[in-house]
């Protein structure tokens, strides 16, 4: 059966701020998010349809195991960005809300919402594909999660990075054009490169070029450093001597950057045959004003 997964904090920050704060429910309250995630949902299910829907969630959007590796990660997008260990993520007021009222929303109409504790939404996202295989599509606009690419499983990601009007479906060779890297090296050539937009610094003097150049001549980051550590002469000696500079941090990187595959599934991930909670489901369609906007999302899956 095909899965489509979706990294749900992307779709929700972009609905935010996609859509204008004139927009609200009948009691003035601002409703753009949870209307233009119905909205994007329902595109992207139009557009991707599947048997199996999952929306990933994160339960814990910045695990400690990851902090305590890189004690940088993410810290720009923490509530007091002085405290690094502070792991409450910082929200925009107008949107806190929302999200709450789009939890619910799915859980009212019955469709998969997966979190775990030590989990990101990109865990979850990496288990669904890594314990149940393809063909599966992964919605996202987050690049790190190009690692879960793999054209031989079937399994693409379908990045909302430049909007639902411009969906880009990445394959291996889409990453191969772009990065020069292949899906399951993606990771490797992220900690290389570093990110700064999850506070990962990367390697000094070393950028996408360089990144790409190494895992294609060594296979791996792995192969990269059994390269460094072996003083292969295939290697510059500066760059050798750069990169096991950085030896600890790349190590610790890895596997910051490597989304993890153990997350806890449900025996099912299929659509529902019929609503968790109609009456309830009614009644937050009603106080947000978002009746067409529901509607239109159970007529996508089939219970409209």
């Amino acid at each position: 059966m095909v899965g489509t997964y979706f990294d749900t904090a992307t779709m929700y920050y972009r609905a935010f701020y996609a859509v204008p704060e004139s927009i609200v429910a009948p009691d003035g309250t601002p409703s753009g998010a949870v209307r233009g995630f119905l909205d994007m949902a329902s595109t992207l299910l139009t557009q991707f349809p599947a048997e199996n829907v999952v929306f990933a969630w994160d339960d814990d959007w910045r695990p400690a195991w990851r902090v305590n590796l890189i004690p940088s990660y993410k810290t720009h997008r923490v509530e007091d960005s002085s405290n690094v260990n502070d792991q409450e993520e910082a929200v925009p007021d107008l949107l806190a809300a929302q999200i709450d009222a789009i939890a619910e929303i799915l859980d009212c109409i019955g469709v998969c919402r997966l979190g775990e504790d030590g989990h990101e939404a990109d865990d979850i996202l990496g288990s669904l594909v890594s314990q149940r295989g393809g063909p599966a599509h992964v919605v996202t606009g987050d690049r790190d999660l190009y690692q879960l690419v793999n054209d031989g499983a079937q399994i693409d990601v379908v990045s909302i990075t430049k909007g639902i009007k411009n969906l880009e479906v990445i394959t291996d060779d889409v990453l191969k054009t772009k990065y020069g890297v292949a899906g399951s090296q993606y990771a490797g050539y992220s900690a290389l490169r570093g990110d700064a937009s999850d506070g990962l610094p990367g390697v000094k003097g070393v950028g996408e070029k360089t990144a790409s150049t190494l895992i294609n001549q060594f296979g791996s980051l792995s192969g990269v450093l059994a390269a460094v550590d072996a003083q292969d002469d295939a290697m510059k000696e500066s760059l050798r001597a750069n990169l096991a500079s950085h030896r600890e941090y790349l190590d610790a990187a890895l596997k910051v950057v490597t989304v993890r595959a153990d997350a806890q599934l449900p025996r099912s991930l299929a659509l529902p045959a019929r609503l968790a909670d109609p009456q309830r489901l009614t009644d937050l369609a009603q106080e947000w004003g978002i009746e067409k906007h529901v509607a239109r999302l159970l007529k996508t899956i089939g219970l409209g």
